[in-house]
C-alpha cells in the first residue's frame, strides 16, 4: 500500500450506493469480468505481483461518471479509468483495487459540425469510427495510432497517442479543441472550445492530453478535422539494412522536398516474425529493412510525380525495391503488415519488454545501434520498429529463457535508458509511463520536475484516489 496514502475496500454498501447511481446493469464484481477487466496489453508476466479491481462501474453518460466520483471521493474509494485495454504501459491497472470505470458504454458520436469542422464524441467511440465519419463528409480526423481499430479516443486522449501521422499532423493531443472532464470530487467542468485560438486562462486542455487519468476524467472531446486529401499512395521501400533505411529518412525531407504523412521503419526481425504470424508472404520480407513512406496530394498527377521522385530518390539511397501500393487492398496489405508487429510478438514471445523510446530524429541510428550491441553482447533477440519520421522507435527486447528475466531485462533497460539519455531522448513517446515504467522517472527527469508532478497531482485530485500508482513513485 502507498504510505503516503490510505484507500477503502469496496464493501456491500458501497455496491448498493452505486447500483442506486448509476443502476444495476452498469455494475459488476463478476470474477471473470474483474480479471478480464484489471489489465491492458502489458502481460501480466511483466509484473512480479498480481493486481485485481474490487468492482467494475460502466457509465453511460457524464452525470453516472460524476455519481460515481462523488462516491468515491466520499469514501476514499481508488478509481481506475479504462478504454479499451489496449493500453502498453499499464495504465488501466488497479494498482491499489477499487473500481475499475470502463467506458465502452459512452460510445457515442455526438456532432459533427462541417461548418466549424469540429467532431464531438463520448471517449468510448473506437477511434477509427472517428476517422471513417469524418471521410464520409471528405473531412481527416488526422489522429492514427497503429490501434485505431480497437483503440478508444479517450485512451487516445489520455495517453497523447502519436501514431503513424505524427510527423505531418501532430500527436492525438493536436487534434483535441475542448474537453468535458469530472474531477476527482464529481465536479464537471470544460477545458477548451470550438475556436482554434484561445489563451485565456490556463490551457488545461492540453494539460490533460497525456495525463494517463490521474487529473481527470474525459466525458467528452471536441476534435479539429481538416479536408481530406482526395488521393493518396504508400510506398514499400526495402532495404539491405536498418542503418541503409534510417539513413533515408531525413533524405525524404530535405531533397524530396515534401512532409510524409507517415515514414514507419521495420527490421528484418519484425517482417520475419510477422510473415510467420500471419502464414503468409508479406512484401519485402527479404529485405534487411523496410519504410513505409505514405504520401498524400489533392492533384494525382501531382502525386505520380511526388511518388516517382521518393522511389527513385530511395533506389539512389540503396533501396533494393520500391512497392507502390495505390488500391485499398495493397495499401492493406502494407499496412497489416506494420500494424501486426505487436501481435506477432506476443505470440511467439512472453518474456519480453517493449520499449516506446523517442530521440532527436538524427539520433534513431545511434539508438537502432546500441539497441543491437546491448542484445548482441548478452546474445538476446531484439525487434525494432516504429515511427522513423519522429524519432519514435519500438523496441521489443526478448528475455532470456531463465528464472531471473525480469532482471536480466532490467540491465538491459537501464543501459539503453543511459544511451537514450545522452542522446537527448526520453522514456515514452506515445505509450506513456503509467504502472510499467514509472520506476524509470527518475533516471530521466530530476527531483525538481518529478515533484511538481506531483504538486500539479495533487491540485487536481488532493486525495490521490484517480488512477493512484501510475506516472511517478510517491515514496520517493
Amino acid at each position: 500500500m502507498n504510505a503516503l496514502f490510505s484507500y477503502n475496500k469496496v464493501d456491500i454498501k458501497i455496491l448498493s450506493m452505486l447500483r442506486s447511481a448509476i443502476g444495476d446493469r452498469n455494475v459488476s464484481s463478476d470474477e471473470e469480468k474483474l480479471i478480464s477487466y484489471s489489465h491492458d496489453e502489458v502481460p501480466s508476466s511483466a509484473y512480479e505481483g498480481e493486481y485485481r479491481a474490487e468492482a467494475l462501474v460502466f457509465p453511460e453518460c457524464s452525470t453516472h461518471v460524476s455519481e460515481i466520483m462523488k462516491i468515491a471521493s466520499a469514501n476514499r474509494i481508488p478509481v481506475t479509468p479504462r478504454g479499451a485495454g489496449t493500453g502498453l504501459s499499464g495504465g488501466a491497472l488497479p494498482a491499489f483495487g477499487g473500481l475499475v470505470m470502463s467506458f465502452e458504454k459512452m460510445n457515442k458520436i455526438i456532432e459533427l459540425d462541417e461548418k466549424n469542422l469540429t467532431v464531438t464524441v463520448e471517449p468510448g467511440v473506437v477511434t477509427s469510427e472517428i476517422s471513417k465519419l469524418a471521410a464520409r463528409h471528405d473531412l481527416l480526423y488526422a489522429g492514427d495510432p497503429c490501434s485505431g481499430d480497437a483503440s478508444f479516443i479517450g485512451g487516445n486522449i489520455a495517453e497523447n497517442a502519436g501514431g503513424n501521422k505524427v510527423i505531418k499532423y501532430g500527436a492525438t493531443g493536436a487534434q483535441v479543441l475542448a474537453l468535458e472532464v469530472v474531477m476527482a470530487d464529481g465536479t464537471v467542468t470544460w477545458f477548451g472550445g470550438k475556436r482554434r485560438k484561445d489563451v485565456t486562462g490556463l490551457d488545461f486542455t492540453h494539460l490533460m492530453a497525456g495525463s494517463e487519468g490521474v487529473l481527470a476524467i474525459i466525458t467528452k472531446a471536441v476534435l479539429k478535422l481538416l479536408p481530406l486529401p482526395r488521393h493518396s499512395v504508400d510506398l514499400l521501400a526495402a532495404f539491405p539494412d536498418p542503418e541503409t533505411a534510417i539513413a533515408f529518412v531525413p533524405q525524404i525531407i530535405k531533397k524530396g522536398g515534401i512532409v510524409p504523412a507517415s515514414i514507419e521503419f521495420m527490421d528484418k526481425k519484425a517482417l520475419e516474425l510477422v510473415e510467420r504470424y500471419l502464414n503468409n508472404p508479406v512484401p519485402a520480407s527479404d529485405a534487411g529493412a523496410a519504410l513505409i513512406i505514405q504520401l498524400e496530394e489533392n492533384d494525382q498527377d501531382v502525386l505520380e510525380r511526388v511518388y516517382e521522385r521518393i522511389g527513385a530518390l530511395s533506389k539512389e539511397n540503396g533501396a533494393s525495391e520500391v512497392y507502390v501500393a495505390d488500391t485499398r487492398s495493397t495499401k492493406e496489405r502494407i499496412w497489416q503488415t506494420r500494424k501486426a508487429i505487436p501481435e506477432a510478438t506476443a505470440f511467439f514471445y512472453s518474456r519480453y519488454t517493449k520499449e516506446d523510446l523517442a530521440v532527436p530524429i538524427d539520433k534513431v541510428p545511434d539508438l537502432l545501434e546500441k539497441i543491437k550491441k546491448v542484445c548482441l553482447d548478452r546474445d538476446l533477440e531484439w525487434v525494432a520498429y516504429g515511427h522513423a519520421g519522429d524519432g519514435n522507435m519500438h523496441c521489443t527486447v526478448i528475455g532470456p529463457d531463465t528464472e531471473d528475466w525480469h532482471e536480466a531485462l532490467r540491465k538491459v533497460q537501464e543501459e539503453i535508458y543511459s544511451a537514450v539519455i545522452k542522446m537527448g531522448g526520453t522514456l515514452s513517446g506515445e505509450h506513456g509511463i503509467g504502472f510499467k515504467r514509472k520506476g524509470f522517472m527518475k533516471l530521466f527527469l530530476d527531483k525538481n520536475h518529478l515533484e511538481l508532478i506531483k504538486r500539479v497531482k495533487l491540485a487536481f485530485d488532493p486525495d490521490n484516489i484517480l488512477n493512484p500508482g501510475k506516472l511517478v513513485e510517491w515514496n520517493e
